[in-house]
C-alpha cells in the first residue's frame, strides 16, 4: 500500500511510526514532514493547506490511503475534494470539522444537542465583546472563533485582561482571520481530559484518555501553547466517567453531525457536576497523539482502513496497560518568536534509552544533521510499567538531547501522579 500523511508535526511523525509497522505498507509521503518522518517516509514538499497541490499528488502517486493530521486542511475541506475524486482518505468533511474550524458554530451544535457545556456569548464585534465584560463573572474565558494552533484562549482572571485579549484578537488581528469573532466563555473548575474516538460514521470507538498540559510554564503559568507535554494513564477517567462521556457528549454530536469519519476529540472539564466538553478537535491532539498511539496494540492502519471502509466495529482495540509520558522540549521564546537553525544532538542516544521513543515537530534534515525549525522542537516520550517510571524516562532523555535554547516545563504528569498517592 501507498501512504499519505499529510501534516508536519510530532503527531504525524508518531501517526508515521506506527503505521510503518504494517508489513502491508510499502512507501510512506508525508506533506510536508519534519526531520524525523524524513528518515522513515519520503517527505513531499507541499505544504498541508495546499489542498488541490495535495489531491494532485495523491492521483499521480496512486496513492491508497490518505490520514489528515492537522485541522487547517479540514477545514479547507481537503476529504471532500479527494473524496469526490474517489480517493480513500480519513478525517471529516468540511462540514463536520466546523466543530473545530468555528467555535461559534461548535458552541451553538452544544446547545442545540444538550452537550453539557460552559455558557458562552459569541461576539460579532470589538465593542460586543467589550459589553460583555461589563456582565460576566471573574475569572472569564476569551476565545478566538477560529483556527489559532492552540493559542486563540484566554484564561482573564480580571476585566483589564479580557479586555486586552479582546484587543490582542480583535482590534490588533494578532490572530488574523481567527479573532475576527470571539467567544466569551464561562470559566470551569475541575481536572481537564482529552478523550479521543475513533469514528467511520456509523459507530465510535473509544481511545485511552490523556492529559495535555497547555501553559508554557510549570504550574500552568504564562500563555496558552500548542502543548508543553502529556501523559496517558488509566486512572484519568474511571470506567464510570468513560461511559457518561461517551453517553452524553461523544453519541449526541455524532447523532447530529451525519456521516462523521476521522478522530474526534473531546477536550474536558470533569467539575463537580459531571465532565463538560470545553470544545472539539476534529483531528488527534497533538501532543496527545504521541502517548495514545504507543499504547495501542491494534494495529494503527487496519483501524485507518475500518474507517475510511465504515467497519470499525469489525474489530476490537486492545491498548496496552502500562502509562506513557511525553515532553515537549521547545526553542527559546515559545510561543514567541524564535530562531531556527540550531543543530540538535544526541537523539541517537535518546532513542536508544529503555522505552523511549523520540518523535520529531519543528525540525528539519539537511546532509544527515537535524536542525530545529519551529517552536515545538521534539517530543520525548516513554513508556513504563507506571506512571513515574514513564516519566522518569522521558526526562532522562530530556537531558540526552541537547540544542542551543532547549526548554521545557519541568512538572508533565503532576496531576496524574498526586492521584496514585
Amino acid at each position: 500500500m501507498k501512504i499519505l500523511v499529510i501534516g508536519s508535526g510530532g503527531r504525524e511523525h508518531a501517526i508515521v511510526d506506527a503505521v510503518a509497522q504494517n508489513s502491508k505498507v510499502k512507501m510512506i509521503f508525508v506533506a510536508p514532514g519534519n526531520g524525523g518522518t524524513a528518515s522513515q517516509a519520503t517527505n513531499v514538499a507541499i505544504p498541508a493547506d495546499n489542498v488541490n497541490a495535495l489531491l494532485d499528488f495523491a492521483r499521480a502517486q496512486k496513492i491508497d490511503l490518505t490520514f489528515v493530521g492537522p485541522e487547517v486542511p479540514l477545514s479547507l475541506g481537503v476529504v471532500d475534494l479527494f473524496r469526490a475524486s474517489g480517493l480513500k482518505i480519513v478525517g471529516p468533511n468540511r462540514e463536520n470539522a466546523q466543530l473545530e474550524s468555528s467555535k461559534t458554530y461548535s458552541k451553538q451544535f452544544f446547545k442545540a444537542h444538550n452537550i453539557p457545556t460552559a455558557d458562552f456569548w459569541p461576539c460579532a464585534t470589538a465593542a460586543d465583546a467589550y459589553a460583555r465584560l461589563d456582565s460576566v463573572l471573574y475569572p472569564t474565558v476569551v476565545k478566538a472563533d477560529g483556527l489559532a494552533a492552540g493559542k486563540g484562549v484566554v484564561i482573564a482572571e480580571t476585566k483589564a485582561q479580557a479586555r486586552a485579549a479582546v484587543h490582542e484578537f480583535m482590534e490588533a488581528k494578532s490572530l488574523g482571520a481567527a479573532g475576527g469573532k470571539l467567544v466569551i466563555e464561562e470559566f470551569l473548575t475541575g481536572e481537564e481530559a482529552s478523550f479521543h474516538v475513533f469514528a467511520d460514521g456509523r459507530v465510535a470507538q473509544p481511545m485511552v484518555a490523556a492529559q495535555d498540559h497547555k501553559r508554557r510554564f510549570d504550574d500552568d503559568q504564562g500563555p496558552n501553547t500548542g502543548g508543553m507535554g502529556a501523559y496517558s494513564i488509566d486512572t484519568i477517567l474511571t470506567p464510570e466517567e468513560r461511559d457518561v462521556v461517551m453517553r452524553t457528549i461523544i453519541r449526541p454530536t455524532l447523532d447530529n453531525a451525519p456521516g462523521f469519519t476521522g478522530i474526534l476529540y473531546a477536550g474536558l472539564m470533569m467539575t463537580t457536576a459531571g465532565p463538560k466538553l470545553l470544545e472539539y478537535n476534529t483531528r488527534f491532539g497533538d501532543p496527545e497523539t504521541q502517548v495514545i498511539l504507543p499504547r495501542l496494540k491494534t494495529d494503527l492502519l487496519e483501524v485507518l482502513i475500518d474507517m475510511a471502509e465504515h467497519r470499525l466495529d469489525s474489530r476490537a482495540l486492545e491498548w496496552a496497560s502500562e502509562p506513557t509520558a511525553s515532553v515537549v522540549l521547545v526553542a527559546k521564546g515559545y510561543p514567541g518568536k524564535v530562531e531556527n537553525g540550531k543543530q540538535i544532538h544526541g537523539l541517537q542516544e535518546a532513542s536508544r534509552l529503555d522505552g523511549v521513543k523520540v518523535y520529531h515537530a519543528g525540525t528539519r534534515m539537511e546532509d544527515g544533521k537535524v536542525f530545529t525549525a519551529g517552536g515545538r522542537i521534539l517530543n520525548v516520550t516513554a513508556c513504563g510499567t507506571t506512571l513515574s517510571q514513564a516519566l522518569d524516562r522521558a526526562y532522562a532523555a530530556c537531558e540526552v538531547v541537547n540544542f542551543d535554547g532547549k526548554d521545557y516545563r519541568r512538572d508533565i504528569g503532576k496531576k496524574g501522579l498526586a492521584k496514585q498517592r
